[in-house]
């Protein structure tokens, strides 16, 4: 089969988006010499394509083809330079995620990922012109689709549920940690921890929060909950990593500045593989008080470094943790300030999370999940 995959999110920093399709492009390499893949790409400068290659292991690949298919925002991409390429040079498979492309020939067989339907869950946690074109694209990018995949079991009943959509056409795949930060974690060195250490200027102590800067993270709630055990957390503080880009949730500040915490939080920005592996391993907790997940990466990136997770009792952090993590009400402050003081202090627990937390991390994987991709593809080919 002939298949084109819209990869432009690669780079941007977009955490989870990226992740998912550059682990999947990654291990399609390493699984299927068969196929052809297209890998459509906006415009960079030729190092940057070429580092992209090395990373996604195609260098010297016959059957991954990049295709820089130039610029533009992500309306004119999809509705005017991707129907184009397709209408030029027909694939049998596009596999994209979101929105999909409205004006190609039936024959191309679509694929698009959901990762998550907060917008319809929690609407007002969404930018009124982003919700805007959400609810108008999205169903109907779900209705030209072929298949739909979601990133969980939990993802695919709300697809089903929210858009009516026939369960036979939506298909679902775990997400999994990224293979450049288990790369990062096992290549750590006392040095690189001293080194992010002073980097970072982290205390001995701290609790960690890793992702988007969203409303739906609902990380006010942390700040709340940290504010009420801090003293009672020997002297540990709370580092929240993550850029302040796309729709960026200004409760965060009020909040510290409420608690009078400007010298308790730090605030390092977006993070790399390298910096967010030591980050980890040197974190005495991680947490994901989120309100709405898919899926819930960084959870299993915690279960995976080896360090206690508490998170919000969400569906897909339930998925994911099979009741291995220390989960709480993503309503109550004073619950997650108590889980915090818990986990903080009691070393018998910790142990016995991190214990289990590891034998589950075993069941995700990225081979497995890109295994699960390619068998859609044969079902759609």
């Amino acid at each position: 089969m002939r298949i084109a995959i819209d990869i432009r999110n690669i780079g941007k920093k977009r955490t989870g988006d990226e992740a998912v399709f550059s682990n999947l492009v990654r291990n399609f390499a390493e699984l299927d010499s068969k196929n052809k893949y297209y890998l459509f790409i906006d415009s960079r400068s030729e190092e940057a394509l070429e580092k992209m290659r090395t990373d996604l292991g195609i260098n010297g690949s016959n059957n991954f083809k990049m295709i820089p298919l130039g610029s533009g925002n992500k309306f004119v991409w999809n509705f005017w330079t991707v129907q184009r390429r397709l209408r030029k040079h027909p694939v049998d498979i596009y596999l994209t995620q979101y929105i999909t492309p409205f004006f190609v020939p039936r024959k191309i067989k679509i694929a698009t990922i959901i990762h998550d339907v907060s917008f319809i869950v929690f609407p007002e946690l969404i930018r009124k012109r982003d919700l805007l074109f959400l609810r108008m694209l999205i169903p109907l990018s779900i209705k030209r689709a072929d298949k739909v995949i979601g990133v969980s079991e939990f993802t695919k009943r709300e697809i089903v549920k929210y858009f009516k959509t026939e369960p036979k056409k939506v298909a679902w795949m775990h997400n999994a940690v990224s293979d450049g930060f288990i790369k990062e974690l096992e290549s750590l060195s006392e040095d690189d921890k001293e080194e992010a250490v002073r980097k970072f200027d982290l205390p001995e102590k701290f609790i960690l929060y890793i992702g988007t800067l969203q409303p739906r993270k609902n990380i006010p709630l942390l700040i709340e909950a940290f504010a009420k055990a801090k003293d009672r957390l020997d002297g540990a503080k709370l580092v929240l990593a993550g850029g302040k880009g796309y729709n960026y949730d200004a409760r965060i500040d009020s909040a510290i500045e409420k608690n009078c915490l400007e010298s308790e939080v730090i605030m390092p920005g977006f993070v790399g593989e390298k910096d967010k592996a030591a980050l980890m391993s040197l974190a005495s907790c991680v947490c994901s008080p989120s309100l709405y997940e898919g899926f819930g990466i960084p959870v299993l990136e915690g279960f995976v470094a080896g360090v206690p997770v508490v998170a919000s009792r969400i569906p897909p952090h339930e998925e994911i943790s099979g009741g291995t993590a220390v989960l709480f009400d993503p309503a109550d402050a004073a619950e997650l300030s108590r889980d915090l003081v818990r986990i903080m202090s009691d070393e018998k627990l910790r142990a016995s999370v991190v214990k289990n937390e590891k034998e589950r991390a075993g069941l995700f994987s990225w081979k497995s999940s890109a295994e699960k991709v390619l068998e859609i593809f044969r079902s759609m080919g």
